[in-house]
């Protein structure tokens, strides 16, 4: 069994129908999986799980830590992420970290071009996207937008001067829009949420993520689902 010391972090993210598994610690990436788009995360996240853990010839009980990603994002991947991470914590009792799934994204970007903004678009239907903008730096993470909902003409109006780097499925499906106000968009390949991501945020800024009461923690929807929200109509 490894040592608490050596003891890698798990890490998953289930907010776009991208779905992304991760195990490492200390900038050692044991493993990353891809979730395809054809297949439900219900069915798919703890298989990921156990193939990662496998591969890296490790259990559960050698882990340290899980890192999930918290939201915003698809309701359904967001619930499935965090009834799996309570499941998995109420057995091992070990730490959580949660960060955003958008800080996630723009961490596997933004810590290659340190100085230069990143905004995380998730495409959230309706002609708006869920964004967060940051720029990153070796030892750290500001903030410019917290995760929010916006239409993209709104979000554009306000970071536009931040001269960003537009990341995610949200900045694809309005390329457009972003290119016509001289945006720069990064490639399709980028715009997948990586669980490796989380594991570069626990590894830098911990105390940002630690999750003290488990039991109380959810991620953070942002919006409510699209039934609740026809519901109220």
């Amino acid at each position: 069994m490894t040592t608490e010391r050596e003891a890698p972090y798990l890490a998953f993210d289930t907010s776009t129908s991208l779905g992304s598994v991760a195990l490492g610690r200390g900038g050692r990436l044991i493993g990353e999986v891809v979730v395809g788009v054809s297949v439900r995360h219900s069915e798919a996240l703890l298989p990921a799980i156990d193939y990662i853990l496998e591969s890296g010839g490790l259990g559960p009980r050698d882990l340290a830590a899980l890192v999930v990603g918290g939201g915003p994002g698809s309701f359904t991947g967001l619930r499935v992420a965090g009834a799996t991470a309570k499941g998995l914590l109420r057995v091992l009792g070990i730490p959580l970290y949660s960060y955003s799934g958008l800080l996630g994204l723009a961490a596997t970007l933004g810590t290659g071009v340190p100085g230069r903004p990143i905004a995380a678009l998730f495409d959230a239907r309706r002609g708006e996207v869920y964004a967060g903008v940051y720029t990153f730096s070796p030892t750290g993470v500001e903030t410019h937008l917290e995760p929010t909902p916006l239409p993209v003409e709104a979000l554009l109006a306000e970071v536009g001067d931040l001269d960003p780097i537009y990341l995610g499925d949200g900045a694809l499906r309005y390329a457009e829009a972003i290119e016509k106000v001289g945006g720069q968009i990064a490639p399709p390949f980028l715009a997948v949420p990586r669980a490796s991501g989380l594991l570069w945020l626990a590894e830098t800024i911990p105390e940002a993520g630690r999750v003290e009461e488990v039991a109380a923690w959810e991620p953070e929807y942002i919006r409510d689902a699209g039934a609740v929200r026809k519901a109220d109509r």
